[in-house]
């Protein structure tokens, strides 16, 4: 099983290094274990074996030790019910974004960090991505929204050394910004 890197250590908080070959074995077997991770930790019966294990709908190659731009997403979507949202993404890359922004009103998670962090992490509240997609096996774009949008941002920003509680006001955690729009 995977070993999560704890939000102490140095190299979640640095900028991950591009993945050279996206379309070798070696990185599709990493994402698919990830992958297993993710839908593993969403499992009861599982975490009630591993009581370790955090649930999650996200998981970025540093937080299992390896900086390379890579990330997965498992999750039941939102909007279509017995659908999953996953993704296998290799290079991600945002290339277009709101201005408008988004948060969580219950606040940001993260499997790398123990503690609580209390506030608001605003985000944009639509953004495209180009990627290669090891679960699809294609370059893709996504358009996402509100949760998805969140999602995509928080496992993005794993990739640039960004923590959730970097992007909370230190002064004033829970400051409202006109329009932006609480998921």
């Amino acid at each position: 099983m995977l070993k999560i890197v704890k939000d102490t250590a140095k190299s979640l908080h640095s900028r991950c290094a591009p993945v050279e070959d996206p379309r070798s074995p070696e990185i599709k077997a990493t994402l698919d274990e990830m992958t297993k991770y993710l839908k593993d930790s969403q499992d009861p019966a599982f975490r009630e074996k591993n009581p370790s294990v955090r649930e999650g709908v996200g998981l970025a190659a540093p937080q299992v030790g390896i900086n390379k731009r890579m990330l997965v997403i498992y999750y039941p979507s939102v909007s279509e019910e017995g659908k999953f949202v996953e993704y296998q993404l290799v290079n991600p890359l945002i290339v277009s974004q709101s201005i408008r922004q988004c948060y969580l009103a219950s606040g940001e998670g993260c499997l790398s960090v123990d503690q609580e962090h209390p506030g608001y992490a605003y985000r944009a509240y639509k953004i495209t991505v180009k990627a290669y997609d090891a679960h699809s096996g294609q370059d893709i774009e996504i358009r996402a929204f509100g949760f998805d949008a969140i999602v995509l941002q928080h496992e993005i920003d794993h990739l640039n050394g960004i923590l959730f509680y970097d992007r909370i006001d230190k002064r004033n955690p829970f400051k409202e910004i006109p329009d932006a729009v609480a998921i």
